[in-house]
């Protein structure tokens, strides 16, 4: 399985604008090679770089095995969003107060379906996933703040 953007190559800088100092949007994602047997996909995005430990920017889970895309500034259709550190469903972009943070998108193909809602946190979604993870990639981006 693999997870590339049009937008910025593994370990490299996302542009501005899927971050708060730009719209704020999620970047083109494209996904390939789902394994056959997989029910559904979930995306975790996180900075582990963040000052008070792991910071959440993007929960999606029950993303159709056959999605190939998720545009900009979108959700995938019959897709659920779980709540982010920033205190609410949806992406929250990047935001780091200093220095170069690291973005993991984490793709996770299972073999379920998930049940859970939109309060729902990265552990809940984490736990709901264990035992159903067929297959995983992820791209990670950087964002530095210049001083």
């Amino acid at each position: 399985m693999q997870l590339t953007s049009q937008d910025f190559k593994n370990n490299d800088f996302i542009p501005d604008k899927f971050t708060c100092r730009g719209e704020d949007v999620n970047p083109n994602l494209e996904i390939s090679a789902v394994p056959a047997e997989a029910k559904s996909l979930a995306l975790i995005v996180d900075d582990p770089d963040a000052p008070a430990g792991d910071w959440v920017h993007w929960l999606v889970w029950n993303i159709a095995p056959k999605t190939k895309t998720i545009t900009a500034d979108s959700v995938p259709e019959g897709a659920s969003q779980g709540t982010a550190d920033f205190g609410k469903p949806g992406w929250g972009g990047p935001c780091p107060p200093s220095g170069t943070h690291r973005y993991f998108f984490k793709l996770y193909a299972l073999d379920s379906m998930l049940d859970l809602r939109a309060s729902n946190r990265k552990k809940d979604l984490e736990a709901a996933m264990q035992g159903h993870i067929a297959a995983k990639t992820e791209l990670v981006g950087l964002v530095e703040v210049k001083r």
